[in-house]
Order: C-alpha cells, then structure tokens, then sequence
C-alpha cells in the first residue's frame, strides 16, 4: 500500500526521523532513505532527505566519516553525537507530548449532526 505524507507534517519531523534511524545504525545517505521508504514514507526522496543531513551535520548533531566503497566513489556515513542524541531525546519527548494533546481533542466524540428539514 502506497501511502502520502502531508509536505509540511513531515518536513517538521523528518530531522526527529533521521536521527532515530541514525542512533539505531550509522548509515549512509541513500541507505537514510531507503530505511526511511522501508518504514512507510515512500514519498521521501534523497533530494529531501541529504539537505537535511547535512543541516544536522551543520547543526553539530551528526559526524560523518568516509568509507571506501567498491562499487563507487567512498560513501559518507553519519551518526549521531552527543548533541544528537540530546535532540533525539527531547525532540521524542516532544513528539510524544504533541501526539498526545491532538489525540487528546481528535478522541472527542462530536456532537449528533442536526437534522435536515427540521
């Protein structure tokens, strides 16, 4: 089953995604997003998904180094640092907060629709 992302959910939490995957194995960039495809975002293309390495990395929250490759040019692989592990950590916390309030009034029953005609 082929499923969408709404753009702008995403974009909010694709940096959250990244560095979950990350702390769970260092990988390169197309690996990134064949793991982010693999969980369901199939809309998540490399285009998306380097940018936004490379802001972490800029950010201070991802290391790379350099591993030779033998079908290609060396792969640059990313993990999370110190850094990255404390934004993991809050920004999941975060996330369960924010998934929780909307839950919160999404749950709420709604009220009986009027009757036409009357």
């Amino acid at each position: 089953m082929t499923s969408s992302h709404d753009p702008q959910l995403l974009k909010g939490v694709l940096s959250l995604l990244l560095l979950h995957l990350l702390a769970e194995q260092e990988s390169y960039g197309y690996e990134v997003a064949q793991r982010l495809q693999a969980a369901g975002f199939t809309d998540v293309l490399e285009g998306t998904v380097y940018p936004a390495l490379a802001r972490l990395e800029r950010e201070g929250r991802l290391a790379t180094r350099l591993v030779a490759s033998s079908s290609g040019p060396a792969r640059k692989y990313y993990r999370l640092t110190e850094a990255g592990e404390e934004a993991l950590a809050a920004g999941s916390a975060g996330w369960t907060r924010h998934v929780a309030g909307v839950d919160a009034v999404l749950s709420r029953p709604l009220p009986a629709a009027p009757q036409k005609g009357s």
